[in-house]
């Protein structure tokens, strides 16, 4: 069993998301001075699951959340860090990509949410390089096929050995009648900007491109003969190193272990708690605002570390939603409510604000960044309900602007001494988070309008009621106690009644208006192909492709063009 396996009530396998190097099974983390070593070295009997064995430095989900990990604490761990190399211990293979029997073998629910981890941990090694000039280098020593060669495309520069043999390729449309499900199309014409004949033949070819063409193509940036290559390595990882001014002085902190308390159907954290209604499909998570007010400085913040309650509840939240992606399939819609003291909240956005210029601030506020981009690519419908009580203002308040239905009580309940519910703004709301559109979510909201952000800007740090926020176009509805529980409920068990399917494509297609960009071409475009081409008999069925693969059958397809 491997560590991220958990049994769920009813025997199923939960996952696990969290982890630690101590634990790792399938990667070595090795810091010296301002280079770190992140190698491949994966367990061929450290599968999520049985039935599969992880060959060649093939993958499963459970790989890439180890991953996933080692990127989040070479960011909070070891800010001094300013390039990571990221290699093999394989002879002759950087990595196979994803392990074909297990995506044979897995569900399409499975299938799918695993390429949407894949991407954005992909992702997330960009938006280090980006948001916090930690540069990866790929030393490709060896092959790169299919998800490997994906994983070698979100680095800033990939190295190729030139040894006659080692090549990249994206066999998978000629090998599986699938697509690179990773962003590999995508980012070798958008990102490597790969002419669109020369991506054609390479994304048709099973054997790749190697050497001096793989350069001349643009898919790799440099390949370097056997006998010069690790000296070419190291002076590459020292020119990118020598232009960085990641972290210079700075001290990292530790990322310490979540703590969970699992009961029948509630996860309690440390600052949200996710209560399940299986009946009614819902999963409502409550969010918790801080009970003590913000450091006075940076060095205090720096000292509480992962204990820092903006850190801390970005967390818990992104574990929380990866716990339901993954192990509550059948959970309809996620609803978000709050608790706490607004002025609270504003005070510790304030102190991030004020403090941007804190290498820990800057990583905690683009780590809230990812994890609000987590929430919008959550397929479930989303619902915020702001009640009295509430703490939904600043940071908080992008999760009531990412949902795609909001409610908010007007006043007080009837015998409640809560106060009555509030929302505010704060200068986060302003360009702190974008999504994968590259626009805020006001941004976003306000397309037609755009007059109407600097309107809310306006209003930034006042706490506003149910009919100002509606009116300002903040909620969806604001209502008064007596229609409340009625036009909630029914809301929510429409929502359960609806396709899942048809809600799943509803929804990433309004979720992302304005402008398109990579990111949002891999998961609104590419992700959708790869959903529909998963449940193809052309891919998966008894004949298909993936079915067939290594049994020395040729899969039968329906040839049919639609």
């Amino acid at each position: 069993m491997a560590d991220t396996e958990r049994k769920l009530a009813n025997g199923k396998t939960r996952i696990d998301f969290q982890t630690d190097p101590s634990r790792y099974r399938h990667w070595k983390l090795a810091v010296d001075g301002d280079v770190a070593t992140l190698t491949m070295d994966v367990d061929e009997k450290g599968g999520l699951y049985e039935g599969y064995e992880l060959k060649l430095n093939s993958y499963d989900l459970g790989v890439d959340i180890e991953l996933a990990d080692a990127v989040e604490r070479l960011r909070f761990e070891h800010p001094q860090v300013k390039v990571v190399l990221l290699r093999s211990a394989k002879p002759k293979v950087f990595c196979a990509g994803a392990n074909i029997r297990m995506l044979a073998g897995a569900t399409h629910a499975h299938k799918v949410n695993f390429c949407k981890f894949t991407n954005e941990t992909r992702n997330g090694i960009e938006d280090a390089s980006e948001a916090s000039g930690l540069k990866t280098i790929c030393v490709i020593n060896g092959t790169a096929a299919g998800g490997g060669y994906e994983l070698a495309l979100a680095a800033d520069h990939i190295m190729l050995i030139d040894d006659g043999s080692s090549a990249v390729s994206l066999p998978e449309l000629p090998l599986l009648a699938v697509l690179p499900g990773t962003g590999g199309l995508t980012r070798i014409t958008d990102k490597r900007k790969v002419r669109r004949d020369h991506a054609d033949f390479f994304c048709t070819t099973e054997e790749g491109v190697k050497g001096k063409r793989a350069v001349e193509w643009r898919l790799v940036d440099e390949v370097v003969p056997g006998s010069k290559f690790d000296d070419a390595v190291k002076q590459r990882a020292k020119d990118i190193a020598g232009k960085s001014q990641r972290g210079n002085g700075a001290s990292g902190i530790s990322l310490a272990p979540l703590k969970r308390a699992r009961s029948g159907d509630t996860v309690e954290y440390s600052t949200l708690s996710v209560a399940l209604d299986r009946v009614g499909r819902l999963a409502t998570i409550t969010v918790r605002g801080p009970e003590a007010a913000p450091p006075e400085a940076a060095d205090e913040m720096a000292a509480l570390g992962a204990g820092f309650w903006p850190l801390r509840l970005a967390r818990e939240l992104d574990d929380a939603i990866l716990d339901i992606r993954l192990n509550e399939f059948d959970v309809a819609a996620l609803v978000f409510k709050s608790a706490g003291d607004i002025e609270q909240v504003l005070a510790y956005d304030a102190f991030l604000e004020v403090n941007k210029g804190h290498w820990l601030a800057s990583e905690i506020t683009h780590y809230w960044k990812r994890v609000l981009k987590r929430v919008d690519l959550t397929s479930r419908s989303l619902v915020a309900l702001v009640e009295p009580g509430s703490c939904f203002a600043g940071t908080l308040a992008e999760l009531v602007f990412a949902t795609d239905r909001s409610y908010m009580l007007i006043g007080q309940r009837e015998g409640d001494n809560k106060p009555p519910a509030m929302m505010a703004l704060s200068e986060l709301n302003f360009g702190a988070y974008p999504m994968s559109n590259g626009l805020t979510r006001l941004a976003s909201r306000f397309l037609a309008n755009p007059a109407l952000v600097e309107v809310a800007r306006a209003e930034a740090g006042r706490p506003l009621d149910a009919e100002t926020a509606e009116a300002m176009g903040l909620v969806t509805f604001a209502r008064d106690d007596i229609d409340w529980e009625d036009e909630v409920r029914v809301f929510l068990e429409e929502r359960a009644s609806f396709s899942p399917d048809g809600l799943t494509g509803l929804e990433a297609n309004l979720r992302f208006g304005g402008p398109e960009t990579m990111e949002s071409k891999i998961f609104a475009r590419l992700t959708a192909w790869q959903n529909w081409i998963f449940q193809r008999p052309n891919a998966v069925g008894e004949e298909g492709a993936l079915k067939r693969y290594g049994t020395g059958q040729r899969p039968v397809f329906d040839t049919k063009r639609v």
